[in-house]
This record gives structure tokens, C-alpha cells and sequence, in this order.
């Protein structure tokens, strides 16, 4: 019996379709970002949940949503961006369909606040099944547009089984938006978990493109890049970008395309550069590029895959044939210099080695000449100085009386930077190699498993299993506030100070530096290019913190102490020292240390809602801000940062008073060498003593790279200080 053809009902085409635009959360992620971009916005914040599932949040400072489009936004085939099927020939824009908005919201709750330029207020609307729940709400906002996209595929449950684990989502949601990034420079993109103070993506607004790719990919990639671009009249085609040189290659062919600012993927292409580069790279290696193709519209057909990330155009071939034979003119033409990477020899060994062999190559005769004074021969890659340190055989460290507040007390030693003897041999040298990578792979692991008192942030997971795990453990976690704007005049100010004193020859100097070792915890070596440098690791790290909580004002996590720390006592430990500089004509310490608790416990409800530190009715510390990762202020200093929060801060001007505090806080997060005990070269030493050198090279300096901007006066004042360069070094050397 023949079957019976019906009609499906309406909700059912929605959801197929809707399936087929939304294939995973980094579908959704890139629907919604291009209509960010559409909507001419500068700054684009992206906040995920279980890989997307759960939660995904995009907020950008575009044109906004006028309140008469917020009732048929979320409905198929609405859009902005073209009226008749003959505007697809001329299409500029991401967006043409009207189906990203309607295909997120057929398979997922969808919230929307918005605010044009020329509103009075932001409105806030829900959606489901495309339909406006109902009608929109006036609500505060800045100009642009938020979208809440909650528990996705939560009504196709087949769809959502098949999903890859939350971590794999994530990790193709941050790949989206890193390439949507580096394409885009000069506007602002971030992305993160939820409740994460630390983006895992974040790119600049004065940002150029290689600044960008070394933000994703790394200064492996961007210190061996080429620029290339070409034009063709005939074929209406331009191609503008950067591609690694016979020097970088990786397992995977990485290839970031853009035809007309739209990502896609194109096979043919990638197989004809592939082909090129074989002559180049060693056998199953690839290279890194970036591509950005314009083409004539009328020559691009746009509509040919549901997630468009495929697009048809004219003479396919003759171009990617022409592009084909630019890269590998650009490449023939770097081929004068290749650098080997070979394995550093032992002292003591008959053959000496070096890290880096050139050669230049007779292929381009023309080509500059590197000399050995311009070779820089160190690599992110290679060991450091701790590398050459003997370690000491280790003994169980011995348990400390806690301080006053039940704080574990913090033990901090410094590594002998002189502990090699004159007569070791190979097999001592080889066995000291291997305890030291022995020392580091398990201290990364304990630091992650020590049950201090005052608990390292940890993962997020779910409300309750996180309230669940501290009333089993009795332990405490970096609380995770849901991020927040804020439009405080006096923050922006402040942070207008900041970017406005960026020294940007420190900044890049920081963001691409090679890591040499700690001197002391107040003295540190970096290398840049051919030239060495020494920096005050105190003053750095304190304006690295200060500009932290400049910039996550109001939206910190918290370090929360095991048992609550009475102030009256850190005052009075404060007033007892010498640093205080406190005199009989101030008065009784005990007069000013109630002082400092009353008037601290006035302050105690705006100290915990801008800045997370809590203080309770009793007149106890219970939590302290979470401002890095794995960072864990030295508490020795906890005494006098609370003396000075009384003292030294202007507490009745808004701006002057979150500046001092921050100030002071930022003094105390700090690396300071008063608070940091270091051993003598003959004692004994654990992973604990050495805890601050990992949090200077792991933490602090890794901040650098990402999250810091320089003032200015740190060229002038003996923050950073030149000590050497390699062809100075050879002028003084060729005297001898």
C-alpha cells in the first residue's frame, strides 16, 4: 500500500531546519558573532557553559535592536541585510537569511537585551520556538546586544547525545572564535568559561593580525611568518595574508580561510599550498597560514551550505592557481636562511653544540647576510638556567605552627643560582637533568592536589555538587559571581589612565620575551631578540595586579580563608612591626587596632561587592579577591596591607578611594623579597620552598604576555633595565 504524503506541521520544519543551520554550540557561536561584526561592533565578549550546552552569552557594543524588530527578530526569513533574491550578487554582509536568530531559538531558550544609540533605555525580550514570549521589557543596558542562549538542544535529545564532551565544544567554540580574532583585527574579542577571571582568548582593539596570531597560536608561529598579497584585474580577485616559512611546521595543516571576510573551508585550495610546501618541510609536517581572498560578489555564490561554511565561485581554478604561485615565489624567496634545532650537548662532552645552526642557502645569493652577532640562539622551547642547578635530595618538609587567623604559612626559599660544582661529570649532570624534570612534572601535579587551607581556584561545576563538595571536605573555593558591567565613570577613568600610559615597545617586548630565570624574588632575566634584560619582578608584578582589578572591577572570585582571621589581631601584628611606624603620641595599639575593625566592618558591604573581600559581623577576614589562577598572595603581608586599607586609602573621593585600594591590594599580591625566605645554597629544599620561583615564571610572567600594559615610566626608572647585548658582546670580545 502506497504511502500517505502529509504535510508537516510547522514546529517540525522549524526544528529540521534549525538542525541543519545549529549542527554544535560553535555553529550557534558563529552565527551569532558575524551578526556582531554585521552590526559594526567593536568589542565582542563571549561567555560559555558546559562547552555551550548549558550556557552561551555574547555581548557586543553594536548598533543594537530597534524595540519595533524585537517581535519578529527571532522568526524565519527576517533580516536587515537584503530585500530581493538579486541583492545576493552584491552581498556584503555575513548575514542574508534571517535564519540564525530563529534556528538558535527553535532549539534552545533565547534572551535578548538590546539598546540603539538613540533609545532612552535597553529592552529585554524572550524567545522560544521563535515566537516573543512576551512583549519586551525596558531595562538598563549599554548600547549594543546581548544574547542568552540557554540549554541548547534541550528538545532534541538525540542530537545533544551525540555531542563530543563539554571540553571538546568548548574547544571548538574558542577555535571559531580565534580565527573570527585574527581576521578582525583592531576590534576587541574575548572568550571564557563562566565564572573564569581569565580569558582563554582575548585580542586587543589596537591589536595588528600578527599580534593577534601570536595571542592564539603562539610566538612559535609568528616569529617565522610572511607577509604575502597579490591582485589579479582579470581573475577580480585580491589575497592579503600571512604564511609560515621552511622554518615552522606542525602535524596539522592549519589553514585560516576568509573569502570575503566569510570563513570557509576550501579542500582544493588547501591541497594546492600543501603541494607547494612539500618541497620545503620535512616529510608528514605542515604549515600555518592565513588567507583572506576578496572576489567580486557577482562572481561568489554565497547560498550553497546551510552553515555557509562553503562557498562556490567563478574560475575557482585559475585562481587558486594563482595563489598557488604566489606563495611559492614568497617561499623561494625565504629559503636564503633555514634554522635546525638540534639537541644541546653536556658540558664535558667532546663535541660542542649550539641550539640554533644557519645556513644560507646559494638558492637567492641576493639575500641579506645574517651574522653571528645577529643570531638570537635562545627558544621558548629550550632549558633554562634551572636546567644546570644541582638539585639537593629532598626531605620531608617539617610541620609549621599556623598564624594567627589559622592561615597555612607560606614557605619560600630561592634555588642557589650557583650550586654546580666545577668537577661534575656526565652521569651526575644527566642524572641532575633528570630530577630536575622529575622535580617540576611533580610539582605541577601537587599544586593541584595540596590541601592548603586556603584552597587554589579549582574547576566549575555545578551549584550544588560545588556546595555538596565543601560541606563533605569542609573546604573552600574561589567563588564565581556571574561577570557584570560596570559603568562606574571613575573605573573608566581609570582604565583610560592605563591605556593611555601604555608603553607599547615594553608591551611587545613582554608579550614575545623568552624566559631566563629568577635572580631573587625581586630580580628577574628575560631575553628579547639579540638582547638581555633585567627586570623588578616587585614592581612589575604590583602594576600587573593594580591594572587586574582596574580592569575586573566587580567581578572577582574569592580566595576564602579556612577559618575566619579577627582584624583586631592582623592590626595589632601590624602596629607591633617596624614598618608601621607606629609612636606612643598615635595613641594605645589597641585603641587603633578596634579603630581600624569598626571602620572597616562600615566599608565591609562595598568591599565585597567591588571587590571581593569579605569581612563578617564579627569583625573577622573570611575572603580575600582571586585575582590569577593558582596565584595565592604571601600572607606575611596580610598584617600591614589591612593597617594601610585604614590608613593610607582616601575613602571619602569614589575614584581616589578604588585607586588606593588598589594600590594597596596590588602592593600586597605582589613578589616582595621582604616576605620571601630564601634558603642558603647548603640547605635542603622542596617543591614548597621553591613555590614562588613557579609563580613568578608560570603565572606572573605567563600573565604578562596576555594581560599586561607597561606604563611608560617603567623604561625610565630602573623597572627594566638592559644589562647586555649580543653585538656589543662581540665588539668587547674581539678586543681580547
Amino acid at each position: 500500500m502506497a504511502g500517505v504524503i502529509r504535510r508537516l506541521d510547522e514546529t517540525v520544519v522549524n526544528r529540521i531546519a534549525a538542525g541543519e543551520v545549529i549542527q554544535r554550540p560553535a555553529n550557534a557561536v558563529k552565527e551569532m558573532l558575524e551578526n556582531c561584526l554585521d552590526a559594526k561592533s567593536t568589542n565582542i565578549q563571549v561567555t560559555v557553559k558546559d562547552g555551550g550546552l548549558k550556557l552561551i552569552q555574547i555581548q557586543d557594543n553594536g548598533t543594537g535592536i530597534r524595540k519595533e524588530d524585537m517581535e519578529i527578530v527571532c522568526e524565519r526569513f527576517t533580516t536587515s541585510k537584503l530585500q530581493t533574491f538579486e541583492d545576493l550578487t552584491a552581498i556584503s554582509t555575513y548575514g542574508f537569511r534571517g535564519e540564525a536568530l530563529a534556528s538558535v531559538s527553535h532549539v534552545a531558550h533565547v534572551t535578548i537585551t538590546t539598546k540603539t544609540a538613540d533609545a532612552k533605555c535597553a529592552y529585554r525580550a524572550s524567545y522560544s520556538d521563535g515566537k516573543l514570549k512576551g512583549p519586551p521589557k525596558p531595562c538598563a543596558g549599554n548600547q549594543g546586544t546581548q544574547i542568552l542562549v540557554e540549554d541548547l538542544f534541550y528538545n532534541v535529545s538525540t542530537r545533544r547525545k551525540a555531542l563530543k564532551s563539554p571540553s571538546d565544544e568548548y574547544a571548538r567554540i574558542v577555535e571559531v572564535v580565534s580565527r573570527y580574532a585574527i581576521h578582525n583585527s583592531g576590534k576587541s574579542f574575548s572568550v571564557k568559561k563562566q565564572g573564569e577571571t581569565v580569558a582563554d582568548v582575548r585580542t586587543l582593539p589596537n591589536a595588528s593580525t600578527v599580534d593577534n596570531i601570536r595571542g592564539v597560536f603562539g610566538n612559535a608561529v609568528s616569529r617565522e611568518l610572511i607577509e604575502v598579497g597579490c591582485e589579479d584585474q582579470k581573475l577580480a580577485y585580491k589575497m592579503k595574508g600571512y604564511i609560515s616559512n621552511a622554518n615552522y611546521s606542525v602535524k596539522k595543516c592549519i589553514l585560516i580561510l576568509f573569502i570575503n571576510h566569510r570563513l570557509v573551508e576550501s579542500s582544493a585550495l588547501k591541497k594546492a599550498i600543501e603541494t607547494v610546501y612539500a618541497a620545503y618541510l620535512p616529510k608528514n609536517s605542515h604549515p600555518f597560514l592565513y588567507l583572506s581572498l576578496e572576489i567580486a560578489p557577482h562572481n561568489v555564490d554565497v547560498n550553497v551550505h546551510p552553515t555557509k561554511h562553503e562557498v562556490h565561485f567563478l574560475h575557482e581554478d585559475s585562481v587558486i592557481e594563482s595563489v598557488q604561485k604566489h606563495i611559492e615565489s614568497k617561499l623561494l624567496g625565504s629559503n636564503s636562511s633555514r634554522t635546525y634545532f638540534t639537541q644541546t650537548l653536556l658540558p664535558g662532552l667532546s663535541v660542542s653544540g649550539s641550539s640554533e645552526v644557519k645556513s644560507s642557502s646559494a638558492t637567492a645569493e641576493s639575500a641579506e647576510r645574517v651574522y653571528a652577532h645577529q643570531m638570537v640562539r635562545t627558544d621558548c622551547r629550550a632549558q633554562k638556567l634551572d636546567a644546570f642547578l644541582q638539585p639537593k635530595e629532598k626531605l620531608p618538609p617539617e610541620p609549621e605552627p599556623a598564624c594567627p587567623g589559622s592561615r597555612e604559612p607560606v614557605a619560600e626559599s630561592s634555588q642557589p643560582m650557583c650550586a654546580c660544582k666545577d668537577d661534575v661529570d656526565d652521569a651526575d649532570m644527566l642524572e641532575a637533568l633528570a630530577e630536575q624534570e622529575a622535580e617540576v612534572s611533580k610539582e605541577d601535579k601537587e599544586s593541584s592536589s595540596q590541601t592548603q587551607e586556603v584552597q587554589r581556584k579549582r574547576p566549575r561545576k555545578e551549584q550544588q555538587q560545588q556546595q555538596q563538595q565543601e560541606e563533605q571536605e569542609e573546604l573552600t573555593a574561589a567563588a564565581t559571581p556571574k561577570r557584570r558591567v560596570i559603568k562606574l565613570n571613575s573605573v573608566k577613568e581609570l582604565r583610560a589612565e592605563i591605556n593611555e600610559n601604555t608603553h607599547k615597545g615594553l608591551q611587545e617586548m613582554l608579550q614575545s620575551h623568552s624566559f631566563v630565570g629568577c635572580v631573587n624574588p625581586q630580580w628577574t632575566l628575560i631575553q628579547h631578540h639579540t638582547k638581555l634584560y633585567l627586570l623588578n619582578t616587585t614592581k612589575l608584578s604590583q602594576e600587573l595586579f593594580y591594572q587586574i582589578l582596574i580592569y575586573d572591577f566587580g567581578n572577582f572570585g574569592v580566595l576564602r580563608l579556612s577559618a575566619p582571621a579577627p582584624i583586631y589581631d592582623l592590626a595589632m601584628l601590624a602596629l607591633d612591626s617596624e614598618e608601621s611606624g607606629w609612636t606612643e603620641e598615635d595613641g594605645p595599639k589597641e585603641g587603633l587596632a578596634q579603630y581600624i575593625v569598626d571602620f572597616l566592618k562600615k566599608k565591609a558591604e562595598m568591599l565585597e561587592d567591588y571587590f571581593s573581600m569579605e569581612i563578617d559581623q564579627d569583625g573577622n577576614l573570611t575572603g580575600l579577591p582571586l585575582l590569577l589562577d593558582k596565584y595565592i598572595p604571601i600572607m606575611e603581608g596580610l598584617p600591614m596591607f589591612i593597617l594601610r586599607l585604614a590608613t593610607e586609602v582616601n575613602w571619602d573621593n569614589e575614584k581616589e578611594c578604588f585607586r588606593g585600594f588598589s594600590k594597596e591590594c596590588s602592593s600586597f599580591y605582589s613578589i616582595r623579597k621582604q616576605y620571601v625566605l630564601e634558603t642558603k645554597p647548603e640547605e635542603e629544599q622542596d617543591a614548597e620552598v621553591n613555590s614562588w620561583r613557579w609563580k613568578v615564571e608560570h603565572i606572573i610572567f605567563k600573565a604578562f604576555r596576555c594581560l599586561f600594559s607597561p606604563p611608560k615610566h617603567f623604561s625610565e626608572d630602573g623597572t627594566v633595565l638592559q644589562i647586555a647585548n649580543l653585538p656589543d658582546l662581540y665588539k668587547v670580545f674581539e678586543r681580547c
